[in-house]
C-alpha cells in the first residue's frame, strides 16, 4: 500500500528528516523510469518536499514524463555529492508518480516554486526509502522502510 511523504514523515520522523537533508544539499539528482521495452532510463531532476508531497516537476514532452504515464513505478537517487564522504548517508526513494494536471495542489505548487511553465506535475506515492551509510567505519548499515512497516536496519561488516 503506497503511502505519501506526510505518512512516512509521521511514521518515521528522523528517517524522513535525514532524507529531506540529503535531498536538500543539492539541486540536481538522479530519476530512473521504465523505458517502452522495459529497460531502465535514468534523468536529472529537481525534487521539492512542499505540503506533505514530495513532487517531482518536469519539461512538457521529456522522455521521463512519457515513461511516467506508461507506467508509473520510478526510484529516485539523491545527489551523492563530492568525494566519497556521502555525508548524511546515500538516499533513494522508490514509488509510483501521479500527474497532477489541475487544482488546490498544482496552483500551490506553482506558487512556491514558480516553475517555467509550461511543465508537468507528478506527485508521489512512496513503495520504499532505503538510506545507506557508514557507522563507526565499522558497519555498513541500510535502512529500509516501507509503508505499514517500521525500519528495517540490516548491518554488515
Amino acid at each position: 500500500m503506497p503511502s505519501n511523504w506526510a505518512a512516512f514523515a509521521a511514521a518515521e520522523p528522523d528517517l524522513a528528516t535525514t532524507v529531506e537533508e540529503r535531498f536538500g544539499a543539492y539541486t540536481h539528482h538522479v530519476l530512473a523510469t521504465l523505458r517502452r521495452d522495459g529497460s531502465p532510463r535514468t534523468s536529472g531532476l529537481e525534487v521539492r518536499f512542499l505540503g506533505g508531497e514530495l513532487w517531482l516537476g518536469m519539461m512538457p514532452g521529456s522522455l521521463k514524463v512519457l515513461d511516467l504515464r506508461r507506467d508509473p513505478r520510478f526510484v529516485l537517487q539523491a545527489n551523492p555529492g563530492e568525494g566519497t564522504g556521502m555525508g548524511g548517508g546515500d538516499v533513494r526513494i522508490g514509488g509510483r508518480a501521479v500527474e497532477v494536471s489541475d487544482g488546490e495542489s498544482r496552483a500551490a505548487y506553482v506558487k512556491e516554486v514558480e516553475p517555467p511553465q509550461p511543465f508537468h506535475l507528478f506527485r508521489t506515492e512512496l513503495t520504499e526509502v532505503v538510506r545507506t551509510y557508514v557507522e563507526d567505519d565499522t558497519y555498513l548499515v541500510t535502512q529500509v522502510w516501507k509503508p505499514g512497516e517500521p525500519v528495517r536496519a540490516l548491518r554488515r561488516t
